[in-house]
């Protein structure tokens, strides 16, 4: 899937952010990276899947993060509905 998760207003990055997010069903699409820890991806997985949102898996949490045009690696990020 190509996505620009490079602009800041039309993506969101990190768990809690993430988690707020999914909860009001407000994510089209979630990219989690293969090496983030399980923790994060047991409280994120279950939640995208429930609301049906599709869900990419990226090599790496620096991928991701370079994806998102951030200086750091990046667990999981979001594409925001209202973005489309």
């Amino acid at each position: 899937m190509d996505a620009d998760l490079s602009d800041g207003r039309c993506r969101v990055v990190g768990t809690k952010q993430l988690l707020k997010k999914l909860a009001v069903n407000g994510i089209s699409v979630l990219f989690i990276a293969c090496d983030a820890q399980e923790h994060i991806k047991d409280k994120l997985l279950p939640l995208a899947r429930e609301n049906r949102v599709p869900i990419v898996e990226v090599e790496s949490m620096e991928k991701l993060g370079e994806m998102c045009g951030i200086a750091v690696g990046s667990a999981a990020a979001g594409l925001l509905k209202e973005a489309i």
